[in-house]
């Protein structure tokens, strides 16, 4: 067996013609289970980009030394391994905007950040905000993101520009692609009915054949989008057979618009148009009357739950627990990046944990086992992807957690300390599909320094400046 300078061993050279997948054998000192147990001395076997195998290290070495592929042993060292993170909701271009419109109202922040800046991006900003982006969600541990993206440009262009984005980092992408009418957003946001169907079709096929993306449709909420689009959307997750995204009840206006309008709650409004499914997973759900909660929750529907950025926006805070008594399932987002400033799921774990702690008035509610399942299997489940969990036949998305690091000790309950004492230098590597995008805190397919090259770049070209 060779061992080279980076610790990896090889330990088979030979492959059968019939059999050329790509194994790796990876063997760290603890790894979290399905049932979130911590199991020393367990290694993990992924094929391709799947986990195939997980046992005892030895066990498991002596077969891949007997194998007729080669296994390459990837040895981690005073490390903890963990199901990669998955943000369930963001909008990638708004980490660009992170400070611009910090400690205002949310439609000063909107109009100031948002509005203002969008429609200077074009598909080159687009792509470098999203680098940018995702790079840094890289390093916080998530694999898997979930773009609600609403800069349409011409066509998909924008949207190849987020893929391409993602692949450059090597982050798995879920696009959720937004359908958005209503005429008092930047026109960049804006299609028609058909245009939009069209788009979202032609995206879903274009990424048919990629195995890091994937779209979903995205109406972008009852004030962003008109009761024919929202139509549109949950007609195409139907067909499809895949879930449904889009903001509900994230502000007190939006439930006083339904009122006048419609006479009815967010629900009630979904309800009149034939919209409330089991497919759908709703943004927020913030200011939700308790009817429309039971509503939801009799249906399954999903929660993109952000408690972070709820907070950073004055928005409020959402009856989690609520939710789930209703039935309604969650999964964690960090939001845009300038409605969080944070871009870690770890960092939404912990928050939507002690938010519903001071809701309850109770120590003992939304445990961290609760918070850590929200942000891994629950991401996995409402973004559509076989993820979330460290389990045969499920993509090997992996974080690796330096055991050693201050913010990991005492090592009573490891767990618990990941939710709600690890920090990000803890964080050493990240796998997706069991290739390493991150070692040793480094970015492994670009240099950090380029995104912060491209990103100032960026800043100047568009005059970006605070308010």
């Amino acid at each position: 067996m060779a061992t080279p300078e980076n610790g990896e061993v090889i330990v088979q050279e030979t492959i059968e013609a019939s059999r050329p997948l790509k194994a790796s054998l990876f063997v760290p000192d603890a790894l979290l289970d399905s049932s979130l147990e911590i199991r020393e001395n367990q290694a993990l076997l992924c094929e391709g980009d799947t986990i195939t195998r997980i046992g005892p290290a030895e066990e498991l070495r002596t077969e891949a030394r007997k194998a007729s592929f080669p296994v390459q042993e990837r040895r981690l060292p005073g490390r903890l391994l963990l199901p990669g993170t998955i943000n369930a909701h963001n909008h990638s271009f708004q980490s660009l905007l992170r400070g611009v419109a910090d400690d205002r109202p949310f439609l000063v922040w909107r109009d100031e950040a948002l509005y203002k800046y969008a429609p200077l991006l074009g598909t080159q900003g687009v792509y470098q905000a999203a680098l940018f982006a995702f790079a840094e969600m890289i390093q916080m541990g998530i694999t898997t993101v979930c773009d609600f993206f609403y800069i349409h440009g011409a066509g998909i262009e924008t949207d190849l520009a987020i893929r391409q984005a993602a692949q450059d980092v090597g982050i798995r992408l879920v696009i959720a692609r937004t359908l958005y009418d209503w005429d008092g957003a930047p026109d960049c946001f804006q299609e028609d009915i058909k245009d939009a169907v069209r788009s979202f079709r032609e995206l879903h096929e274009e990424f048919k054949t990629d195995p890091k993306a994937s779209t979903l449709p995205a109406p972008h909420s009852p004030h962003g989008a008109s009761p024919q689009m929202i139509q549109a959307g949950a007609e195409l997750a139907r067909e499809l057979n895949i879930p449904w995204h889009m903001h509900l009840a994230e502000e007190p206006f939006e439930l006083e618009e339904i009122e006048e309008k419609w006479g009815t709650t967010p629900v009630g409004f979904l309800e009149k148009f034939g919209c409330v499914d089991e497919r759908l997973c709703i943004v927020h759900g913030v200011h939700l009357p308790d009817r429309d909660i039971e509503i939801l929750g009799s249906h399954g529907v999903g929660l993109l739950h952000c408690p972070s950025s709820n907070m950073f926006l004055g928005d409020g805070a959402a009856p989690l627990m609520k939710m789930m008594d209703a039935g309604m399932r969650p999964a964690l987002g960090s939001d845009g990046g300038c409605s969080n400033n944070r871009v870690s799921v770890f960092e939404e774990m912990r928050m939507a944990s002690l938010l519903q702690k001071v809701i309850a008035q109770d120590g003992a509610t939304c445990s961290a086992e609760l918070a850590f399942q929200m942000g891994t299997k629950g991401g996995a489940d409402l973004c559509n992807i076989n993820a979330g969990a460290l389990e045969v036949g499920r993509l090997a998305d992996m974080v690796a957690i330096d055991l050693e690091h201050l913010s990991m000790q005492p090592p009573a309950h490891l767990l618990r300390n990941t939710v709600y004492s690890m920090q990000p230098g803890a964080i050493t590597h990240v796998f997706v599909g069991g290739e390493e995008v991150l070692r040793q805190g480094r970015l492994t397919r670009i240099p950090e320094r380029e995104v912060v090259a491209q990103i100032r770049a960026l800043c100047r070209r568009i005059e970006l400046k605070a308010v």
